[in-house]
């Protein structure tokens, strides 16, 4: 057996594997023998079927198998001793010109393109700078997280008339170009939230109904367009809720107001436990806290995302994109051309972040411990339970589920990926200057959405 390579340039290679038969019978001869062993045909008796038999109805499928097999340690073992950082999996590449009888004599010679990662150096220091966000509440997301919390646990009633904010419980019916009812048409009842429309004339007009007032209105404009939510609304598919042209008229059923809750100690310890809150300014302060926690999630997340970019902004070098494109296309024989143009550039993007991680994680000596792991995918789960349920798990509980959670290799790999992201995240954030700067939410949002 002869195995070659022929470099094309720094990132693309061809190796060429020559299997000649002295190098494949005795593996093939043996694979025979066994599978006479295990046959059972008519004719004969278990273990007695002849050798030429077993050669003559499946040689060359058992021959196809072993070549296989030895070309995929064979080449796996090359680019390991090689020590060939390679991108994607070898490509093997069709001759045309080459046809093999299979009869057991072939001189074989098989040609693999091979994508391999750039070579490049990365290195962070103190001249690094990035800013770190420490989002502050304005009063204006105090007020509004203290309302929904007081409506949530607030009271329903049922005015005379419609104030902003408010619910109408109403019939939608869809109407003809001359403003009859759409014989056939769609219709459906519903509540449709004052908070949510979009647009303010609509809204307006929709403030002081009372029960069986009509209103005729264009419901794709009242919620901008906005089509799941007017196929949630009237319950048909986005698609032709995106097409809809007609106007609707609305007929009021029922007015509906939740009431925001009292704030005395009843509702303080429903909310916190008994004697935690006992005031208007703990209670304040409280949600302050919370507030605060949740912000500074959203600005580690930030910063992270500022790592991202800013790493690959900063490490500059080719990948081998055309081997790549067609390493895609041979994995998912579904992709079009299309998609594989337009989601290119997202996954050159984090193939380069994967490379980079790997290179600190190497140069660095940063490692990941299955404790780490462990812990990581634990609190995850833990909270998600919290969302559907204010019952906690107890601590042996949550290690049950998260075993078995990782014993899916799927989630194990997804995990894996998320700490080994975390732990780079880290090792950056050490030495490089991080420079502080205190921020409103309201204004937090808007850098987050621009």
């Amino acid at each position: 057996m002869n195995i070659s390579q022929e470099k094309i340039d720094n990132l693309n290679t061809v190796v060429k594997i020559n299997i000649n038969p002295e190098d494949y019978q005795p593996k093939v001869e043996k694979a025979m023998k066994d599978q006479a062993k295990k046959a059972k045909l008519p004719g004969f008796r278990p273990g007695m079927v002849p050798v030429a038999h077993i050669k003559k109805m499946y040689g060359k499928s058992i021959l196809v198998d072993e070549i296989n097999n030895m070309l995929s340690d064979t080449l796996n073992k090359y680019l390991d001793e090689e020590k060939l950082e390679v991108l994607g999996q070898p490509l093997p590449k069709v001759d045309e010109a080459k046809e093999y009888n299979w009869d057991f004599a072939d001189n074989f010679e098989f040609t693999y393109e091979v994508g391999l990662a750039p070579q490049f150096d990365i290195e962070f220091s103190s001249k690094d700078k990035l800013t770190q966000y420490v989002i502050k509440v304005d009063d204006e997301t105090l007020e509004s997280r203290i309302k929904n919390i007081r409506r949530s646990y607030g009271k329903m009633t049922n005015p005379d008339v419609s104030a902003d904010d408010d619910v109408l419980y109403a019939e939608l019916t869809q109407l003809s170009p001359d403003g009859s009812v759409f014989e056939g048409g769609i219709s459906n009842i519903t509540s449709v939230r004052l908070d949510q429309i979009k647009n303010e004339d609509i809204k307006k007009s929709l403030i002081g109904l009372k029960k069986d007032d009509e209103l005729v209105f264009d419901i794709n404009a009242a919620f901008d367009n906005d089509a799941a939510k007017v196929a949630g609304l009237l319950k048909i598919e986005e698609d032709e809720a995106a097409d809809l042209k007609s106007n609707f008229k609305l007929t009021v059923k029922n007015v509906n107001r939740l009431e925001e809750g009292d704030l005395n100690q009843e509702f303080f310890d429903k909310i916190f436990g008994e004697g935690i809150v006992t005031d208007e300014a703990g209670f304040r302060a409280k949600i302050t806290e919370e507030l605060e926690m949740m912000m500074t999630q959203d600005a580690e997340r930030k910063l992270q995302d500022e790592i991202y970019n800013y790493s690959i902004d900063k490490v500059s070098f080719e990948l081998p994109d055309a081997f790549l494109k067609r390493w895609l296309k041979a994995t998912n024989e579904k992709l079009s051309e299309e998609e594989l143009e337009g989601g290119y550039a997202d996954f050159a993007k984090n193939l380069k972040w994967t490379l980079i991680e790997n290179k600190l994680m190497k140069e660095n000596n940063i490692d990941i411990k299955y404790e780490e792991v462990f812990e990581f995918a634990k609190g995850s789960l833990e909270q998600q339970f919290r969302m559907y349920s204010p019952q906690a798990l107890t601590e042996e509980q949550l290690g049950q589920y998260t075993v078995q959670y990782l014993q899916n290799k799927e989630n194990a790999n997804k995990v894996f990926e998320q700490v080994k992201a975390l732990k780079v995240f880290d090792y950056i954030k050490s030495v490089i200057t991080l420079d502080n700067k205190e921020i409103l939410f309201s204004d937090f949002n808007k850098l987050a959405t621009a």
